[in-house]
């Protein structure tokens, strides 16, 4: 019942008032939440303030069980790799106080990225599928991605 509250409260986007120290969930719990995330995008697209900011929360959020995540932008090469801030074991699904504003995106000319391709390590060796996802057709200046394979 713990785990399906925490996934919930990810999912939600809720997060409690107060941290509280956990302990690490196996690395099963953050593959089930990434095949969760999938539809909905591990990365995200917007147009804004004349750039496309490309975001990779989802990821960020799973991170202190990702030994990496690939990526590359228009092709499914994977030749580029997204650095994350170092995980809090005490808070795994929290970002650092002292994180940088970039922390969990790239920031591209305006409309760069027609899609982009991602896979992700876990750091039991283990690899995700390669997903390719594109921006989402008229929603403004809002966040959005779409699976296109």
């Amino acid at each position: 019942m713990k785990k399906l509250l925490l996934i919930l409260a990810l999912i939600s986007g809720f997060a409690p008032a107060a941290a509280t120290a956990q302990e690490m969930p196996d690395v099963s719990m953050f593959k089930m939440m990434l095949e969760g995330n999938k539809n909905s995008g591990w990365v995200s697209f917007r147009e804004y303030d004349g750039h496309q900011w490309v975001y990779f929360s989802a990821l960020v959020t799973l991170r202190c069980r990702l030994k990496e995540v690939r990526y590359s932008i228009n092709s499914d090469a994977l030749d580029e790799q997204f650095d994350m801030v170092p995980c809090i074991p005490a808070l795994p699904f929290a970002l650092p106080s002292d994180a940088p504003w970039d922390a969990t995106l790239i920031r591209l000319a305006p409309q760069t990225a027609k899609t982009l391709t991602v896979q992700v390590v876990f750091d039991d060796d283990t690899e995700s599928e390669i997903v390719t996802f594109a921006p989402c057709e008229g929603v403004g200046d809002m966040t959005c991605a779409r699976v296109v394979n």
